[in-house]
């Protein structure tokens, strides 16, 4: 059965003046409009699909990525208001996304962009979105380890740092003395869980812990001095706010990395600047 807001992979089954019809292995099919139909397909093509309703309320596919898809979270931007709902850009050309009134949190402006979670309305079948995150998107279930790499889109800020949405399934912290580099509502970003507390709270780190993030800050600095012609205009003595524009890193972790490359004879530091040796 094809339901709107996913993606398949799906037959070409027969040829028409509209389009591609595509079908699925019970038999169900739908239309891939002309604006998306290579020269190339042939009957019996396998082609990837985006599934979604059209104007009309008919089940149409497309060759088009939207930002997201049922069942995730994203930061779109409001396109249009009615008296039923807000309209938000979601990466399809022929279609934007329906925000209802009872999805809607506070006032929203025109060019504005939201954090917003994708479903499935049960009654029109229809894709809708909704401000109101926590109905979906909760620690009950908490499948998660500490030092796990996730997927994160950072949702909202507090005093403390940003609540960020991890894996489009758990709530996560990021907290604020903590983070190294800049960063703002909406980013997709990857990031590490600190830890996992008895009241099933995620804290998250945006660096690796331990040894890994020694070797990737490393690597990141000998980069840098690959580039910029063997040298670093940094040295132990360099102030943090110096340190950290150069390199959006800590004193912390920049010391660190730099004695774990001196140690290994890649590069020598004088009072003003580090240099490569090889």
């Amino acid at each position: 059965m094809l339901i709107a807001g996913h993606y398949y992979t799906l037959r070409v089954e027969r040829l028409s003046d509209h389009g591609l019809y595509l079908g699925d292995e019970e038999g169900e099919q739908v239309l891939l409009p002309n604006r998306y139909v290579s020269k190339e397909n042939r009957i019996g093509d396998s082609i990837n699909v985006f599934v979604y309703h059209d104007s009309e309320d008919r089940l149409v596919a497309t060759t088009d990525h939207p930002l997201a898809c049922v069942g995730e979270v994203a930061y779109l931007k409001v396109v249009d208001k009615t008296i039923h709902g807000a309209f938000l850009d979601w990466g399809l050309t022929a279609k934007d996304l329906f925000l209802p009134n009872r999805n809607q949190q506070g006032r929203l402006e025109i060019g504005r962009s939201i954090v917003v979670y994708l479903y499935t309305d049960n009654v029109t079948g229809r894709v809708v979105a909704t401000q109101f995150l926590n109905g979906f998107i909760h620690n009950t279930d908490l499948s998660l380890k500490p030092k796990q790499r996730v997927d994160i889109l950072v949702a909202s800020e507090t005093p403390i740092g940003y609540r960020a949405v991890i894996e489009n399934r758990y709530w996560g912290m990021l907290y604020r003395n903590q983070l190294f580099q800049p960063i703002a509502i909406g980013d997709r970003l990857s990031a590490y869980v600190r830890r996992i507390t008895e009241d099933r709270r995620v804290d998250l780190i945006l660096q690796p812990s331990g040894y890994e993030e020694l070797q990737q800050a490393a690597e990141r600095l000998l980069e840098m001095m690959r580039q910029g012609g063997g040298r670093l205009p940094l040295c132990d003595h360099s102030a943090p706010e110096e340190i950290y524009a150069l390199t959006h890193m800590s004193k912390k972790v920049f010391k660190r990395s730099m004695g774990y490359l001196m140690k290994r004879g890649l590069v020598r530091m004088n009072e003003h600047e580090t240099l490569l040796t090889q």
